[in-house]
């Protein structure tokens, strides 16, 4: 069985070097990072940084307590499954040259809510935001078709919003 996948969610100031800083930590201990993305949050003074790792819960523990305790990190949040919303962008160009190919690949697009943002000749890039389960869909059914290029983004993700309810006192609006 292989590792678990994990998100993790780091807030870190927005300042030279903090991003070089978290992958060395990781590097450093022989940890490896399956996909990376970071962006300025509303704050500009602070950056999310969403990495996503394989590991056991140990590990990921492990990883989490020593990101934390780099002195520019705010805050590590161990982004878990279902609690959360998750998103990776796709862009993928195929050759689609015969009208049954062409229809495929609009069968294929319609299915799974993609859509064709650029196309010369027989080629057709296609771009597709949904889970990286199913952006993994996705690449699979575009294979037979032959795929000429591909590139993914890697994951964002947002906690899934509380119900007034649900969300602590000091938080409610």
């Amino acid at each position: 069985m292989s590792p678990r996948r994990h998100v993790l969610s780091i807030l870190v100031e927005n300042r030279f070097g903090e991003l070089a800083r978290i992958v060395g930590l990781f590097s450093g201990r022989g940890f490896n990072i399956d996909q990376l993305t970071a962006s300025p949050t509303l704050d500009p003074r602070y950056s999310r940084v969403i990495l996503v790792t394989r590991g056991d819960d140990a590990i990921i523990e492990q990883i989490t307590k020593q990101v934390h305790k780099l002195v520019r990190v705010r805050r590590v949040h161990h982004v878990e499954e279902g609690k959360h919303l998750e998103r990776e962008l796709c862009l993928a160009t195929v050759h689609a040259a015969t009208p049954s190919a062409r229809e495929d690949l609009e069968r294929i697009a319609r299915l799974v809510g993609a859509r064709v943002v650029a196309y010369a000749g027989a080629a057709f890039t296609l771009e597709l935001t949904a889970t990286s389960l199913e952006v993994e869909h996705f690449v699979e059914l575009l294979r037979p078709l032959g795929v000429r290029d591909l590139v993914r983004s890697a994951p964002i993700a947002l906690p899934r919003p509380l119900s007034d309810a649900e969300a602590p006192t000091s938080e409610r609006h």
